[in-house]
């Protein structure tokens, strides 16, 4: 049987057939896709082949084998780690939800989040969310990123989960498609999830306010097939974004505007740090291009962690 994965927990896989019927799945001893070192080889959204056993009174199926990936989002699992973290597979586009505070969205994290999109071609849409709590100044520092990021061709939406601003636009954007909903915990997912579709009822929990965090409400990833010809996969809140299997050389081609200019600078193998006659630092002189942009990428070409001290506007720190 032919099936696709709605949701993980890590040792279960719950699979909907192309009947529609869903099925408690486990994996056969090992699974290794093409070297990954994954922390889940089976993501939802796999489209997957299994056998359905009879164990006892108990029916279950067992995987034995998956598709080829369209794309995928992935991270490192946890800091210094080795191992990686498969989020959600075959996407059609993703939601990253951004807020000003509680908790804070910094441009960093978005930086690599959109990296990651842009290397497996996956569209992104910045949602940025709760615009019914700012007042006037943050409301400008909103609209200052969302420019920033219009002017490199990413599609940026406020909105507000809680009084359904913007809702509807989000709705059209998903039809006939699966759409991935991400961000950090606390931004709003689950309430966003609710309000485009009241009937899942996901859980939602309030802000820690010792923290200004959010509390883990997502356990696994889990898709949703919803009411209009739409399929949404909601993701457990993400801390940090570590970038995989990227090389410091290729990682400038996945600034879209980093990419556009690198055919301007003197040398072809420039990675815009030292040489003369950059195309890209140029630019970034001539405030073309956004410095927060800049210092993400030199973040990620050095290696480096996410520093969730930067300040959202600190351009030149």
């Amino acid at each position: 049987m032919e099936g696709t994965v709605y949701k993980s927990t890590g040792s279960w896989y719950f699979v909907k057939s192309e009947k529609g019927d869903f099925y408690e799945c486990r994996i056969k001893g090992k699974f290794r896709i093409k070297g990954i070192k994954s922390t889940n080889p089976i993501a939802v959204g796999d489209k997957v082949h299994f056998e359905v056993e009879t164990i006892g009174d108990d029916t279950i199926g067992i995987i034995h084998k998956i598709e080829d990936r369209k794309n995928y989002i992935i991270r490192k699992s946890v800091n210094l780690s080795k191992q990686t973290h498969i989020i959600a597979s075959n996407l059609d586009q993703v939601f990253l939800l951004v807020t000003l505070n509680n908790p804070t969205t910094y441009p960093v994290f978005i930086d690599r989040f959109l990296v990651t999109a842009e290397a497996y071609d996956i569209p992104v849409t910045l949602l940025f969310n709760k615009v019914d709590t700012y007042n006037d100044d943050e409301l400008g520092e909103v609209k200052y990123l969302a420019a920033l990021y219009r002017k490199i061709g990413y599609d940026c939406i406020g909105i507000s989960a809680l009084t359904g601003k913007n809702i509807g636009k989000v709705k059209a954007m998903m039809k006939g498609k699966t759409s991935m909903f991400s961000g950090h915990s606390g931004v709003g997912k689950s309430t966003l999830v609710n309000a485009i579709e009241p009937n899942l009822d996901i859980k939602t929990k309030k802000i820690s306010d010792q923290h200004l965090q959010g509390q883990h409400t997502t356990t696994f990833a889990e898709m949703y097939d919803l009411t209009f010809d739409s399929r949404i996969i909601d993701t457990p809140g993400i801390k940090g974004f570590g970038i995989v299997d990227m090389e410091p050389e290729e990682i400038g081609d996945y600034f879209p505007e980093f990419f556009e200019l690198k055919q301007h600078c003197k040398f072809n193998n420039c990675i815009h740090t030292d040489e003369p006659k950059c195309a890209v630092k140029e630019a970034l002189e001539e405030e073309a291009i956004a410095w927060s942009r800049y210092n993400s990428y030199l973040q990620m070409i050095k290696g480096e962690d996410e520093n969730y001290r930067v300040d959202i506007y600190d351009e030149k720190k």
